[in-house]
């Protein structure tokens, strides 16, 4: 049997010799250009699978495809930028990778909220700026004295459960979905009841039809004054213009964000001039070892399933 192509995105992955070279007897890589439907129908020509990491594929994007393509390897945990409809129209299956790297990505939200809550942004402005005068950083709270609120129950969520626990007063989870709570946490009946009572907030979901939009305005407002919000899950989750409004306002005492509706986040989104953020490059997820996991796991499921209809690592999403 003749080795599988797959087409990779080009700019997916940093390591395209150590790919080439790790999986060389395996599969046959090719680094393409999504950028249009022209290209893709070129540079899919004769390829067995695609994959990618956060590069969009629009219907006419999938459309494009070759018709030799058959899975399409997500190397990553969102799938809101995969038109999974069209996917499953064309018979495409798809392949994602839930558990490369929950756990850089939980504790990764723990430093925002820790740096957020310790006030180390304007910590480190005073002592470069001479260290003169009183020290004003604003009230900071005691953490043990702290309820974290937790949407979202996955393995991420759990993850930053188990690093949060141990710091503050009490944790509650709240999710749409059933899922098991880890020791010392209470269940939330609803999210208002949640929001309610959480002092920071830390969000863990999915980006779906029904979760766009979960954090608007007058859920902002439900949040003690003074909470902070901590964001690595999904841009779109929260209303960004509120958002930046209730920080300005003073209700918010502070947000991390790693993820944003539109990436690159613009420089005429109202985040960027609000007070005490703390924001990173949807790179939440990033370590030596996750870059291995995440790029040698998906490419290692994607030539698995064309040759087995099984994957190792990862998850088949559509089918």
């Amino acid at each position: 049997m003749s080795r599988p192509v797959i087409a990779v995105a080009g700019t997916a992955f940093a390591n395209h010799a150590e790919l080439e070279n790790d999986f060389r007897d395996q599969a046959e890589l090719r680094w393409i250009d999504l950028s249009d439907a022209d290209a893709v129908r070129k540079s899919t020509s004769e390829a067995d699978a695609v994959v990618v990491t956060l590069q969009r594929l629009t219907k006419d994007i999938i459309t494009a495809f070759a018709p030799s393509v058959r899975v399409i390897g997500r190397a990553g945990v969102g799938l809101d930028t995969i038109d999974l409809t069209t996917a499953a129209d064309r018979g495409i299956v798809v392949v994602n990778q839930p558990a490369y790297g929950a756990t850089e990505v939980a504790t990764h939200a723990l430093a925002l909220l820790l740096a957020l809550e310790r006030r180390l942004r304007p910590s480190d402005a005073f002592v470069r700026d001479g260290w003169q005068g009183a020290l004003d950083l604003g009230g900071i709270r005691a953490l043990d004295e702290a309820t974290v609120g937790v949407v979202g129950g996955g393995r991420i969520g759990q993850a930053f459960v188990e690093r949060v626990r141990p710091l503050v007063r009490e944790v509650v989870l709240y999710d749409p979905a059933p899922v098991s709570l880890p020791p010392g946490v209470e269940r939330a009946d609803s999210l208002p009841d949640l929001l309610g009572r959480s002092h920071l907030l830390s969000l863990h979901l999915p980006l779906i039809p029904a979760t766009r939009g979960l954090i608007g305005r007058d859920e902002l407002l439900m949040l003690p004054a003074g909470a902070i919000v901590i964001n690595v899950a999904r841009g779109g989750l929260v209303d960004e213009d509120a958002l930046a409004e209730l920080l300005r306002s003073g209700h918010l005492a502070g947000a991390g964000f790693d993820v944003f509706e539109t990436e690159p986040l613009p420089h005429t989104s109202p985040l960027l001039d609000a007070p005490n953020t703390l924001f990173s490059p949807h790179s939440a997820s990033a370590s030596v070892r996750s870059a291995y996991r995440l790029s040698h796991w998906t490419i290692g499921d994607t030539i698995e399933y064309l040759a087995s209809g099984s994957v190792t690592h990862g998850a088949i999403v559509v089918q």
